[in-house]
């Protein structure tokens, strides 16, 4: 997740230029912001929003978009723009580390000894 600071195809395309491998398989809405990703990536399916398409395809991305609504309104009272990319960023650590369990503090470890072991060699 990325704060964009507007919804422009320039400024979605430079995002999916930083973010996304080209070899990625895009799904968005059929937004006029984003007809031009196919060029981008290997394959961009283009969905028309619709009640089902909401419940199956793009269900994930409701179900994290309402998390974090939750959470910045819920948790973080006082959200300024100024710090908007670290509470995102922070979401979306948590979120890709929610099924870690057991295995979180073992990759803590790993994480914290990484850098040095980079350097002796």
């Amino acid at each position: 997740m990325k704060v964009l600071t507007n919804e422009t195809a320039e400024s979605i395309e430079q995002f999916v230029k930083d973010s996304i491998d080209k070899k990625s398989v895009l799904t968005t809405d059929k937004s006029q912001a984003s007809v031009n990703l196919e060029r981008l990536v290997d394959n961009h399916i283009k969905v028309k929003s619709s009640k089902s398409v909401a419940n199956g395809e793009l269900n994930w991305v409701h179900t994290a978009i309402s998390n974090l609504k939750r959470n910045l309104l819920g948790i973080y009272h006082m959200v300024s723009e100024k710090y908007i990319q670290n509470y995102l960023d922070e979401f979306v650590y948590k979120l890709n580390r929610r099924y870690f369990g057991e295995k979180l503090f073992d990759r803590l470890l790993i994480a914290a000894i990484y850098p040095y072991v980079q350097h002796s060699e």
